[in-house]
């Protein structure tokens, strides 16, 4: 399908602009059934929808071609953010050039005096965003009794920032007559609560695919240590030297220290948050555009509008609230038909987050490392080899130039000093930590390859920490921290390793400076923490019996394992108060837990149990009621 049934001032525009054939999103729109219509249209971020309903309500402003006089404006497009009404406004500007068309903008931040005015004069169509759009309608600036066309371009976003009232307010003026187009990504019931108000026999239009997010976006993750995330971001910048970036933050502080950052190490980098003002804002799009800047670091607000010729990079810097925020962040690449790179920077204890992201916008992502400094460093080895070998055309002083050169310098001091020139004009690479961390020799600390391991008598269950702990064993054992190695803090006791070499003095001083009412012990350990376990695990499988029953806290370990006798309350209750289990003074009171057994002691407390069930026990015999109270046993700390 080509543009052959548009009218021919948006048909020459549009051959001016190189356009050949309509995206799916433009085809659609322009369909039989479509003309005249209001449209619910779902499409994926860069897919020409702006020109799609600039065309759309062309048959409601052109008649045989040409517009009116502008007088009150005919088409009214609203829209959430200001750097999206502006976008929207530029487009149509050049789409409507041939037909004379005048379009105004309304948006917050710029001066509302000189608006009102433009207004005045007469428009077309009139941009804008909500809160603005109102505040002319209110004051009566803004005259909707023309219109007949709207579009709420993003609706599912204005809603979700809350410009709910503002719709309301501006689509109860507009004339009943004229026709609604709603462009919205996704369609909850608020939307399709305002289509149903708004609208009349609404055509639904969806172009957006079932199997994947954006099929010109290839999506990479790279995991890394929170630490490495900025690095992370100067390699990822540095490997692709992209013709122009931009890194999403979550917040304004964010995007103000990372620009910083990048400033400082040498990329020519611009900011744009809700602390900045339009004109601000402006300038930093126009330096991106003009090529004075090559990296936007931006928070959300830069998420819908922006189009940038030559994007074709998008880091995640900051991990985007939901599967949404991830696909319009990401659609600032891949538009119009163009390749785009998408990359999330995930912290490693976030992946599980962003892999349920990444499924909900069903986008299939390659998880790959992050770029250490040699990889940046072998690409710009090609890049720079490329750029060199590349034939060019050289005029008669390049030549002089070069015979000078040679007559000073050997033709290898030249093409070092070239490459040398080369790389300082570049932002240098980092270090990642996590590199240095995989690539470090795993093995024992310096000064601890041959160790004696020494138990304390004390474990979690006695709040054991090695804040408290290291300076104990400093203080007892006569040395430094320094010569304290790994400390292993199991539940009733403590391992801790020395460096051999000072052993025999350490446990000399040990044994000297006991204090013999304070409890506490410290002995030598035959072998390694993880010999001993190994050895134990190895012991227990080779036992007939198997591993030897765990001890009960609260008394000994014979509960589950006594013999019931005939009537001898074998269900809940009885001896299970104290956790003792064998069943002594069964059928003598009416609720109690029974007598403890025989057994070690241990952290026994009074029984809890309650009247037997009745039900039938081990012993072929129905239980009996419930015995005594057992009395209180002993505490012991073994």
């Amino acid at each position: 399908m080509t543009f052959t049934h548009v009218p021919a001032p948006l048909g020459d525009a549009l051959a001016a602009r190189g356009y050949a054939e309509p995206t799916p999103v433009q085809a659609a729109v322009l369909e039989s059934e479509a003309i005249g219509r209001d449209l619910i249209v779902s499409a994926q971020t860069g897919s020409g929808k702006t020109i799609a309903f600039g065309l759309a309500f062309a048959s409601e402003l052109l008649s045989e071609g040409t517009l009116p006089p502008a007088a009150s404006p005919l088409a009214l497009v609203i829209a959430p953010t200001r750097e999206l009404a502006l976008q929207v406004s530029r487009e149509l500007e050049w789409l409507y050039a041939p037909a004379n068309g005048r379009i105004a903008t309304c948006v917050g931040g710029m001066d509302p005096s000189r608006e009102r005015r433009v207004l005045g004069y007469g428009a077309h169509i009139v941009v804008g965003t909500p809160g603005r759009l109102r505040d002319h309608l209110e004051r009566g600036a803004l005259d909707l009794s023309a219109l007949r066309a709207v579009v709420l371009d993003e609706a599912d976003e204005m809603l979700d920032m809350g410009f709910r009232e503002d719709l309301e307010e501006i689509l109860d003026g507009t004339p009943g007559e004229r026709r609604t187009l709603l462009f919205s990504a996704t369609m909850p019931a608020p939307i399709a609560a305002l289509a149903r108000r708004y609208q009349r026999d609404a055509l639904r239009i969806s172009t957006v695919s079932a199997e994947r997010g954006h099929g010109d976006i290839a999506y990479q993750c790279v995991a890394v240590a929170p630490a490495d995330i900025e690095h992370a971001v100067v390699n990822l910048l540095r490997l692709h030297e992209a013709e122009t970036a931009i890194l999403f933050c979550a917040t304004r502080d964010s995007v103000r220290r990372l620009h910083a950052s990048l400033t400082e190490r040498g990329f020519a980098a611009v900011a744009l948050s809700g602390e900045h003002s339009q004109s601000e804002r402006n300038h930093a799009l126009q330096a991106l555009r003009d090529r004075r800047a090559r990296v936007c670091v931006a928070t959300d607000v830069a998420a819908r509008g922006i189009d940038l010729p030559g994007l074709s990079l998008v880091v995640h810097v900051e991990l985007p609230r939901d599967a949404e925020t991830l696909q319009h962040r990401s659609g600032r690449t891949g538009r119009a038909g163009s390749k785009g790179t998408a990359v999330l920077v995930v912290p490693f204890p976030r992946r599980r987050r962003v892999e349920a992201i990444l499924r909900t916008a069903r986008v299939q992502a390659e998880w790959i490392a992050a770029p250490s400094a040699a990889d940046v460093r072998q690409a710009d080895q090609e890049r720079l080899l490329t750029t060199l070998l590349a034939p060019v055309e050289l005029a008669d002083e390049d030549r002089v130039l070069a015979e000078r050169l040679l007559a000073e310098k050997s033709p290898e001091d030249i093409a070092a000093a070239l490459v040398q020139a080369h790389r300082a004009r570049l932002p240098v690479p980092e270090d990642l930590i996590g590199d240095e961390a995989l690539q470090a020799p795993r093995g024992p600390r310096p000064g601890f390859e041959d160790t004696q391991w020494f138990r304390l008598n004390v474990g979690r269950s006695q709040n054991a920490d090695p804040r408290w702990i290291l300076p104990l064993l400093c203080r007892r054992g006569h040395v430094a921290r320094g010569d304290i190695g790994a400390i292993r803090i199991a539940a009733r006791e403590t391992l801790f390793e020395v460096p051999s070499a000072i052993a025999r003095r350490f446990l000399e001083a040990v044994r000297r400076t006991a204090e013999g009412d304070d409890g506490i012990e410290i002995a030598p350990v035959e072998g390694s923490p993880r010999e001993a376990a190994r050895h134990n695990r190895r012991d227990n499988a080779g036992s007939p019996d198997g591993p030897a029953p765990r001890a009960s806290h609260r008394g000994q370990g014979a509960r589950a394992h006594a013999p019931r006798g005939p009537g001898a309350g074998a269900g809940q209750g009885a001896g299970q108060g104290a956790g003792q289990g064998a069943g002594q003074g069964a059928g003598q009171g009416p609720r109690s837990g029974g007598q403890r057994g025989p057994g070690a002691k241990g952290y026994g407390s009074q029984g809890h149990g309650t009247q037997g069930h009745g039900s039938q026990g081990h012993g072929g015999k129905p239980r009996g009621p419930m015995g005594k109270r057992g009395p209180k046993g002993p505490r012991p700390f073994s």
